[in-house]
């Protein structure tokens, strides 16, 4: 070990049962730089950096921070020794306050009672150095995913680490709040900090990274200078394979309006306010916006998740009220949430649960003719959605938390599938997703469309809408604030329109 490296991974192996995670992976980091760590999803990037934090512990292999050996038994360790993360799964306490979750553990003390107002201010310090606006007394649960996240970048921020692990840190924001976090991050490298960065946008990769790190079967595949590779040469080493295109030709004809809706208004402070649109049959609807221009809550607005003030819903050209997302899903819809972890996801139970759990209420679903749950039926769906989704499983028997991000995605896609639903509602379908499954989500998304599914997909990333959707339309504090064509897509009028009614 060398003063050249602030911190260094030497022959890194982990095993879980026969499979083998991380094979011999060596990785450095040099102080006053950000290392970009990249790969598909079961790579080995998060168990990389899982044993690094002390989640997991390695089965050989030594890890240097500075001029010394460390062994983290717990992430408790890890902080101790100067390492903070930022884990791509947000793991809140939510019914309690932001800055409650950011000193959890370390509450500031005076004559043996928590000092809320230091805590408060110290807060307050932390978020105006990043220049975000969060109230740190406002309940976590009640916030959007992206303050979530910002968050979860300042409780890290807050350790004063020397090595500080960005586990996929821009998956549900803004390209104003990335932009913000960009500077954030040069502050803690011109500090002579280490940032190892964890993502899937590589074009973040390209514009903030010095190093990178590629990963592939739990394998390091190259380790250099982000400038010697370009983004084609960055995907090819990911996957293995060539990719000439990060998104599908796009063959889907959209037909005859399916959908309309008429100056929709939600009840309560955070709901929709003004919002009017159609949606063909077999098209692609991309929604735009910044922070709190409410995109998610419109769909959960449609879907039967909030109630509605005033407005109309228009199905095939007759008024309908879903006044409940079992309404809605008997009138067509599904609903993909934006946060997999929080209200998609069933981590402890199988794939196959998982997979079939939307159609157990169905009457007469898995029964026999002894009105008996018939695992042969359940098998059959369970199957149905790994094989069409292309779900990378040993079987639908094993937990879902032992599936990658990407294929805990597909499962929750499928699930919806299997209703064979009109209207799609996508929110971030491919948030914390590596290159490869996107791929795979975005010729989905396309085939379901040219099958005459019409599709509504809320995305965070610009060039994906560009990628994937027919027509764009731009909300700003929860107004509908313009519709363009694919032929009119350009960032600059989407940041017009999404500033508009701040």
């Amino acid at each position: 070990m060398t003063s050249e490296y602030l911190l260094r991974m030497e022959h890194i192996c982990k095993s879980f049962g026969v499979v083998k995670a991380l094979d011999d992976v060596t990785f450095t980091v040099r102080p006053g730089t950000v290392h970009a760590l990249v790969g598909e999803n079961g790579a080995g990037k998060s168990t990389l950096m899982n044993v690094l934090f002390g989640i997991h512990q390695r089965d050989s292999g030594e890890i240097w921070l500075k001029d010394k050996t460390v062994c983290c038994a717990n992430p408790h360790d890890a902080l101790m020794h100067g390492i903070s993360m930022v884990h791509q799964e947000l793991d809140q306490v939510s019914e309690r306050t932001v800055m409650e979750n950011i000193w959890l553990g370390r509450y500031p003390a005076r004559l043996m009672l928590v000092d809320h107002k230091k805590m408060y201010h110290d807060t307050k310090k932390i978020f105006e150095s990043m220049g975000v606006d969060i109230d740190p007394k406002a309940t976590v649960k009640n916030l959007p995913v992206s303050y979530r996240q910002m968050a979860e970048i300042a409780k890290a921020i807050s350790y004063n680490s020397d090595i500080i692990v960005m586990d996929e840190p821009t998956s549900s924001l803004t390209e104003k709040e990335v932009d913000k976090l960009m500077q954030l991050m040069n502050i803690i490298r011109g500090q002579g900090r280490g940032i190892i960065f964890i993502t899937h946008k590589l074009d973040e990769v390209k514009r903030i990274a010095d190093d990178i790190t590629i990963m592939r079967d739990g394998k390091r595949i190259w380790t250099g200078d982000v400038k010697e590779y370009d983004i084609n040469q960055i995907v090819s080493l990911m996957v293995g394979r060539e990719m000439d295109n990060l998104y599908p030709p796009k063959d889907n004809v959209p037909e005859e309006t399916v959908l309309e809706v008429r100056n929709l208004k939600g009840m309560g402070k955070n709901a929709v306010k003004d919002v009017s649109f159609k949606l063909r049959k077999g098209e692609i609807l991309g929604i735009a916006g910044l922070l709190g221009s409410r995109r998610t809550e419109l769909v959960e607005t449609i879907f039967g998740l909030r109630p509605i003030e005033s407005g109309e819903i228009l199905l095939n050209g007759k008024p309908i009220v879903n006044k409940s997302p079992q309404q809605a899903i008997k009138n067509g819809f599904a609903l993909v949430t934006e946060e997999r972890k929080f209200n998609g996801n069933f981590p402890g139970m199988s794939v196959l649960f998982n997979a079939l759990i939307t159609k157990f209420n169905r009457r007469g679903a898995y029964r026999n003719n002894l009105n008996l749950l018939s695992s042969k039926k359940m098998a059959k769906d369970a199957q149905w959605v790994i094989d069409t989704l292309r779900v990378k499983t040993p079987g639908s028997a094993i937990k879902m938390s032992k599936l990658s991000g990407g294929n805990q995605q597909k499962v929750i896609i499928g699930r919806w599938l299997l209703l064979n639903p009109d209207i799609l509602l996508l929110d971030d379908p491919t948030r914390g997703i590596d290159v490869g499954a996107k791929y795979e989500i975005y010729q989905f998304i396309i085939n379901l469309a040219k099958q005459g599914k019409s599709i509504i997909m809320i995305s965070s990333d610009m060039s994906e809408l560009f990628g994937v959707a027919d027509r764009v339309m731009v909300m700003s504090n929860g107004y509908e604030t313009g519709c363009l064509d694919r032929s009119e897509l350009n960032q600059e009028t989407i940041f017009k329109l999404s500033a508009q009614r701040l």
